[in-house]
């Protein structure tokens, strides 16, 4: 199996725990797409759902597949939020935001009683920090809050280069919301807890990725199959 077939295993089991009348988070990213996909199919069965999207790719795609939505202001309170994640430790705190909407994927997974992770093996990690923590600053004053960003993560024990995220287009990759994204190159996080409480101290900075205690369990595909991680 590749590593799409594995996506797609992930998300095959993640759509088993959705049951009729439920909210859903629906989470941004490749994975989630599969998860998607399939949830479509069970609503064309007649499921009866209901989903928040994360991003307005992931909106555009559940209309097209025909899936019920809503929003956070007419339906705050989620069952399940269903989404990926680019790093997994084994705590289940993520790193978020590869494509560009982890502050709306955080809102979502806040507003769920409970949030399910789905990856595939690669995303699972003993220590965060490989993949680039994306970090959502507001552009007036950009450059003064990437260092600010960079002597944050520096205090905190893992010093590294925070580049401003640039789209196709050339110029700086613009969120959903509008906002600026900081891919910071850190390498390894040996506090997470620590790097999430200084970066969300510094002014101009809107979130960043460190999911923190709120994926209860996590979904995995590999070569040995599909296994249930859940949160200690």
């Amino acid at each position: 199996m590749n590593v799409d077939a594995y996506k797609s295993a992930a998300a095959a089991c993640a759509v088993e725990l959705v049951r009729s009348g439920m909210r859903l988070g629906l989470g941004t990213g490749s994975t989630a797409a599969a998860f998607i996909d399939l949830l479509a199919g069970r609503v064309r069965a007649g499921l009866d759902v209901v989903g928040v999207p994360t991003s307005e790719a992931t909106r555009a795609l559940a209309a097209r597949l025909g899936i019920a939505l809503t929003t956070l202001d007419d339906t705050p309170e989620l069952d399940l939020a269903i989404d990926g994640a680019d790093e997994i430790a084994p705590d289940l705190t993520l790193i978020k935001g590869g494509g560009g909407a982890l502050l709306r994927e955080k809102v979502v997974a806040s507003a769920s009683t409970r949030m399910v992770v789905i990856a595939d093996e690669s995303k699972w990690v003993s220590v965060l920090g490989r993949f680039p923590l994306p970090i959502e600053i507001v552009p007036f004053g950009a450059t003064a809050t990437r260092r600010a960003v960079e002597a944050a993560a520096a205090a905190a024990g893992c010093p590294g280069p925070a580049p401003l995220r640039m789209g196709q287009n050339g110029h700086a990759f613009v969120t959903d919301g509008g906002h600026w994204l900081l891919d910071a190159q850190l390498q390894r996080i040996a506090d997470p807890q620590d790097l999430a409480n200084r970066l969300s101290a510094v002014p101009g900075v809107m979130e960043h990725g460190l999911f923190i205690g709120l994926a209860g369990a996590a979904i995995l595909a590999g070569p040995d199959g599909v296994r249930l991680v859940e949160r200690p």
